[in-house]
């Protein structure tokens, strides 16, 4: 007969008491570490105001994680780390700008990484500028890209706001332009008038960019585009002076003096003083409301106009009504000169 004897009962759960003990105490570790890694995934970040920060083509989740840390967006860039390879979007996080907002949590931060929703920047190209004054306007547009060249021919790029990303082409934005003003006189010449001096979308384009120079207020418009449509009916010059100063600066900039008697003289088929009809291109970018004013011009019997202190114009039939208006103009500006002496 076997001498062996079972544990007492007493002494079994002497061992089992610490056992089951020391395993609660791990679950209760396990527990509070996965609690306090959800609460670092999903409670509000360290970052104190709304901030943007661009992620470099080809950076990969260690170097984003960095960045982010480095500028307050996330804790540690361990944080982000875990979380990326957790979810397994390490492969899917995008470069570009992007605005990330006060508080915002490594989860948050993940997700907007992943779904590629960057800053839409944008760019306002006012209209009459030339081509060469609209690249030196986005040259000095941060985040774009590259360079143009050639220069776009005066009369192609539709001056507008576009939006763009950054990273994207100057070269790009051109193209978008010049695409614009293709697709507005496709829809803006057949509704033309009838009867106009102008007989090609280039020609209504030069004339624009001359009524775009001319005037800046826009219900002047169609009737600066009426006089100049008067004239070209009648074989008359059109004597605009921006074309003057498009000779002489090659479309590079403004003229910085008055123009002079000799200038009104100058051999140049852009000098509507001396050649007939409309100079042999644009003289600027116009914009829809030119095109729209030129290919729909005002009906009268308009001849001439000149400044009337007021910003806009005073029109008249006659030579004689315009040297009238010319003396009002002149004594108004000398007017002016004299009180900004004082």
């Amino acid at each position: 007969m076997s001498t062996d004897k079972a544990d007492p009962p007493v002494k079994r759960r002497r061992w089992v008491l610490p056992a089951a003990a020391f395993l609660l105490l791990l679950l209760a570790l396990a527990g509070g570490g996965a609690w306090y890694g959800w609460q670092r995934y999903t409670g509000p970040g360290p970052l104190a105001a709304d901030s943007q920060l661009v992620i470099a083509r080809g950076s990969g989740v260690q170097a984003i994680a960095r960045q982010l840390a480095g500028a307050g967006v996330v804790r540690s860039p361990y944080d982000l780390m875990l979380a990326a390879k957790l979810r397994e979007s390490a492969q899917r996080l995008k470069a570009g700008e992007y605005a990330f907002t006060a508080g915002m949590s490594v989860q948050s931060v993940l997700d907007l990484l992943e779904s590629g929703k960057t800053v839409v920047r944008r760019v306002t190209v006012p209209e009459g500028l030339t081509s060469r004054q609209i690249l030196v306007l986005l040259e000095g547009e941060p985040g774009l890209a590259g360079t143009v060249d050639p220069v776009p021919a005066d009369g192609t790029l539709l001056p507008e706001t576009y939006h763009y990303s950054w990273g994207d082409s100057r070269a790009e934005i051109v193209a978008r332009m010049q695409e614009a003003m293709r697709k507005a006189l496709a829809e803006l010449w057949p509704g033309r008038a009838a009867g106009l001096p102008v007989t090609t979308p280039e020609q209504a384009v030069t004339l624009a960019s001359i009524i775009e120079k001319e005037t800046a207020v826009a219900s002047e418009r169609p009737r600066v585009a009426g006089v100049f449509a008067n004239r070209l009916r009648l074989g008359m010059k059109l004597q605009s002076d921006p074309t003057i100063i498009y000779a002489l600066t090659g479309g590079k900039g403004p003229l910085d003096r008055p123009l002079t008697r000799a200038d009104w003289k100058l051999d140049s088929p852009y000098n509507t003083y001396v050649a007939d009809g409309l100079p042999p291109g644009p003289i600027a970018n116009p914009g829809l409301a030119s095109l729209k004013a030129t290919l729909n011009p005002e009906a009268h019997k308009f001849l001439y106009f000149v400044a009337d202190g007021s910003g806009g114009h005073a029109f008249a039939e006659t030579l004689e009504a315009h040297n009238r208006n010319v003396a009002a103009w002149r004594k108004i500006r000398d007017e002016q000169g004299e009180t900004a002496a004082q």
